[in-house]
Parts: C-alpha cells; sequence; structure tokens
C-alpha cells in the first residue's frame, strides 16, 4: 500500500514553493524592466509576467489549500488549530494583494504596449500602477514568509 502523506506534503511543499518563487521572480524581473524605463523591455517582461502568474501561481494557488487540508487530517490536527487559522488569515492576506496586483501586471503591459505602438514613453498612469503594484507586493511577500513560518514551527498561541 503507498502510504500518501509524502507524496501530498511533497505536492504542499513544492507548491508552496511555487508560490513564493513565482512571486519573487516576478517581482524582480518586474523591477528589472520598469528601471529601463524603455516600454518594449517593460511590455514584453509584463507579457511572460501574466503568463507567468496565470500558470504557476493559479496552480499554486489552488493546490495549496487543498494539499494543506489533507495534511491536516492525516496528522490529525484540527482545522482550527490557532497557527492554522493564522496561516488561513494570512493565505487570504497574500490573495487580497495578489488578485489587485495581477490586474495591475495587465494594465501595466497593456499601457507599456499602448506606449510601443505610439513611440511614446510610459505613461504617468503606468509609473501610478508601478508604485502601488510595488506596495501591495511587501504584504504578500510577509504573508507568505510568515505561513512558512507557521508551517515549520506550529507555535502554541
Amino acid at each position: 500500500m503507498i502510504d500518501v502523506y509524502p507524496l501530498l506534503k511533497l505536492v504542499h511543499v513544492l507548491s508552496g514553493a511555487v508560490l513564493f518563487g513565482t512571486g519573487a521572480g516576478i517581482a524582480f524581473f518586474m523591477v528589472a524592466a520598469h528601471r529601463t524605463r524603455d516600454p518594449r523591455s517593460v511590455a514584453a517582461v509584463a507579457k511572460i509576467v501574466v503568463l507567468a502568474d496565470f500558470v504557476f501561481t493559479a496552480s499554486a494557488v489552488v493546490v495549496q489549500p487543498l494539499s494543506g487540508v489533507g495534511l491536516i487530517a492525516l496528522q490529525g490536527y484540527s482545522l482550527t488549530e490557532p497557527w492554522l487559522v493564522a496561516a488561513y488569515g494570512l493565505y487570504v492576506l497574500t490573495g487580497l494583494c495578489w488578485l489587485p496586483v495581477v490586474a495591475m501586471q495587465m494594465q501595466m503591459k497593456r499601457l507599456a504596449e499602448e506606449a510601443v505602438a505610439a513611440g511614446a514613453d510610459l505613461p504617468a498612469r503606468y509609473h501610478q500602477l508601478y508604485r502601488r503594484w510595488f506596495a501591495f507586493g511587501w504584504p504578500a511577500f510577509a504573508a507568505v514568509v510568515g505561513i512558512y513560518w507557521l508551517m515549520l514551527t506550529k507555535p502554541t498561541f
């Protein structure tokens, strides 16, 4: 008989790594493209970033709670353990930051493409969105780090 726990834990850990790694990678590449101030670079990178968010981040967002609930059940924890409730809250915070970020990335991509087509600089609206995008990234990043800490330490409150 196959022990499903190690397989489910592997899926959970890998999807967590995808969630964190894709987020960090997207942030790095968007910041690097933005720093060039080149609409072509921003448009090209934003196109890839939006795709990566839909393929990788969205998949991990679905897998994480499913594999997490399975692990909770297999380990015999209550769904209302305080450290789990804290993790759920951080997960929701991450999602509340991520959803607007994806919308902002799509808008920044469109604005950069329009600037390329017009042979113009990136418009003020792009820069406004970039600042908001950057600001939304920090709480999401901190929340994911917090979730990792909770999963590793399972603190008692």
